[in-house]
Formats: structure tokens, C-alpha cells, sequence
């Protein structure tokens, strides 16, 4: 039977699995040090705020969007504007052979 007991971990660190000489941090969540996850979650802080100027920033897909509609707005005004512009110079070389400019 003392074959059984000596098989038994003796201490914190046998019952953790660490080996012969280690120490558990006193700092240790989930298998990381304190400075690791300080490290993890400031990066992911870090790539939420990229994504957030990705998306919502100056070169976001909705300010791509607004600019396509304008783009779509002038290029409907530029070709009003040509016809009226043909309008206009048609009546204006009118006036000039009346005239007989």
C-alpha cells in the first residue's frame, strides 16, 4: 500500500503538472502571465480601433459610396448643362446671321 501513497502528488506544483525546480506564478491566468494578457488585450484593443478607422474612417466604404453618388449627381448635371449649352449657342448664332453680325 505505500506503493500508492508515494504515487500520489506530494505538492502544489506536482498537482499542477510543472517540473521539479519551477515555481507557479503568482500573476497566472489561463496558462499566461499578467504582462501576456496586459499584452493580448492591448492588442486586440489595438486591431478594434484599425478596424474601426477601416470602417468608419476617412477611407471607409460609406464615404466610397457617397462619392459614387456624387459622381453620378455631376455626371447627370454635366450633360444637362451640355444640352443647355447647345441651346444657348444655337439661339446665339441665330441672333448673329438676324443681325447679320
Amino acid at each position: 500500500m505505500s506503493s500508492n501513497i508515494s504515487a500520489m502528488p506530494s505538492s502544489k506544483s506536482d498537482r499542477l503538472g510543472l517540473h521539479p525546480g519551477e515555481q507557479e506564478e503568482s500573476g497566472s491566468w489561463f496558462g499566461f502571465s499578467l504582462r501576456s494578457l496586459l499584452l493580448i488585450v492591448v492588442g486586440i484593443l489595438l486591431f478594434g480601433l484599425y478596424v474601426g478607422v477601416l470602417l468608419f474612417g476617412e477611407n471607409s466604404l460609406e464615404v466610397l459610396n457617397g462619392l459614387e453618388r456624387e459622381k453620378k449627381q455631376l455626371s447627370t448635371e454635366k450633360r444637362r448643362l451640355q444640352q443647355a449649352n447647345q441651346k444657348l449657342q444655337k439661339k446665339y448664332f441665330e441672333l448673329l446671321q438676324i443681325t447679320g453680325g
